[in-house]
């Protein structure tokens, strides 16, 4: 199970410092936060939280309690994606990011839950 976490958080680290890094100001990010009907404040916002739960994940290959923070951190943000997708009404193909990254998420937070629930 660590061989798997590790590897679950170097990739959800790595793609939501990626994602957090757009929404800093990236045109198809602005454009899909108008659509989306949110204010800029919330992009940056969402943008910040994402770049905050790659380094948790990160941090969490040497504490597991920081890993169970940033996977939960991933699962919440990634739950209000899917709520925002249904919200507009959009495809299933343009949910199924948000819902994977959700279920990859899910698994670093249940390997470490005992960690952050004590």
């Amino acid at each position: 199970m660590a061989i798997l976490s590790i590897v679950l958080q170097i990739l959800l680290g790595i793609g939501f410092i990626m994602f957090g890094m757009m929404k800093f100001g990236s045109k198809q990010m602005v454009d899909n936060f108008q659509t989306y009907g949110y204010p800029a404040w919330f992009r940056v916002f969402s943008g910040l939280v994402e770049v905050g739960a790659a380094v948790l994940l990160i941090a969490g290959i040497w504490n597991g309690t920081l890993a169970a923070w940033g996977a939960l951190l991933v699962v919440a943000t990634m739950i209000g994606a899917l709520l925002t997708h249904i919200k507009i009404k959009d495809t299933m193909k343009n949910m199924m990011m948000p819902f994977i990254l959700l279920v990859l998420g899910a698994v670093v937070l249940l390997i470490h839950m005992q960690q952050l629930f004590g």
